[in-house]
């Protein structure tokens, strides 16, 4: 179980100056209302709202947002009143756990509301504060990692309700970092066989992926030292529900996903991804109709970065990445950047 002193160590990561007394409050009395209260795992329950806190601490969330998470399950499970956590913990942070129980009480109540997309706009519409939505992803991500002890038959209803409601939630967030570890544990219990094939056969690949990016990182320097250009080069890892839909949606077997290279590479300023774009298309050719320029014209999620495939070294297709460590950081935590 994730201790809270870790948590505090998370936050203070990012945030010094963090309000240390409102997060032991929020501590404290989740500990309290939930004393006795255990999971299907066995756990103390207190686990579960420590698991949200921690990850929501990862995003790098305000404080009201991580007493909230510690907060999020007592109203609905426990004794505690809106009006308690308001009087001890203030209106906004009352605020948030009023959104995350009104959520938890969303029923289906037309066959319209039980199609995905409507469910979808039914939540994002009636949340006033987004930061629910990411209390809600959190939980609904650390519940996916517990749910090896539900019975397969629940196993299977989860994470179908979670592939079709809450990872096309994070993807329109930009969440990139909750998105890939929903979108595995999705495949890893709605198609077990298949998971496990590709996440036997992946660490393989993986190993020389990395060896090529070495031998294309050395090639690169050479040629970026002439503009004073500094560059990290990386193999792109894909995730295995990354895989598998390819496998289904091109209708190509494993063996064939990595026939094309792939590789990110960072830069410092948003000037410095064209210049190296210019390098690496004059050292190898490129394939007509394969950049995309989501710098110039971002993603409808704000996703920012170059694409480009050329015939690269060793003659293997070889699509690149290209952004600064700012632009990556919006990929993977979307709009909880914002909370920096």
């Amino acid at each position: 179980m994730l201790r809270f002193e870790e948590i505090v160590e998370k936050v203070q990561r990012y945030n010094p100056k963090a309000d240390l007394t409102m997060l032991r409050r929020g501590y404290i009395y989740s500990a309290k209302v939930h004393k006795g209260q255990v999971r299907m795992s066995g756990e103390s329950y207190l686990s579960h709202p420590l698991e949200v806190a921690g990850i929501m601490a990862d995003l790098e969330l305000d404080v009201p947002s991580i007493v909230a998470a510690l907060l999020h399950d007592t109203v609905e499970d426990t004794h505690a009143t809106l009006k308690e956590i308001e009087e001890y913990f203030g209106e906004e942070v009352a605020a948030l756990v009023d959104g995350m129980t009104k959520i938890s009480k969303m029923e289906y109540k037309t066959r319209e509301e039980r199609q995905a997309e409507n469910f979808r706009k039914m939540i994002l519409a009636m949340v006033n504060d987004i930061r629910v939505i990411l209390i809600k992803l959190s939980d609904r991500l650390h519940n996916m990692r517990t749910l090896e002890y539900l019975s397969r038959n629940k196993q299977i209803r989860i994470a179908q309700e979670t592939l079709d409601i809450y990872v096309p939630i994070a993807h329109r967030l930009g969440i990139w970092v909750l998105q890939r570890e929903l979108e595995d544990l999705c495949l890893q219990f709605l198609h077990p066989e298949i998971y496990r094939e590709i996440a036997e056969q992946l660490p393989a690949k993986m190993e020389g992926l990395d060896v090529y990016a070495q031998e294309i990182a050395l090639l690169l320097q050479d040629q970026l030292k002439e503009f004073n250009l500094k560059a990290e080069v990386e193999g792109r890892h894909s995730s295995i529900y990354g895989i598998y839909n390819k496998m289904i949606t091109h209708k190509i077997p494993f063996e064939r996903i990595y026939n094309v290279i792939r590789m990110r590479i960072f830069v410092e300023k948003t000037i410095d991804c064209y210049t190296l774009l210019g390098v690496i298309h004059n050292l190898w050719k490129p394939v007509p109709g394969k950049f995309q320029d989501y710098i110039g014209v971002p993603k409808t999620n704000r996703y920012q970065s170059l694409h480009t495939l050329v015939m690269g070294h060793k003659g293997h297709p070889v699509k690149f990445q290209i952004l600064t460590r700012s632009m990556q950081r919006y990929a993977e935590r979307g709009i909880t950047t914002q909370w920096k």
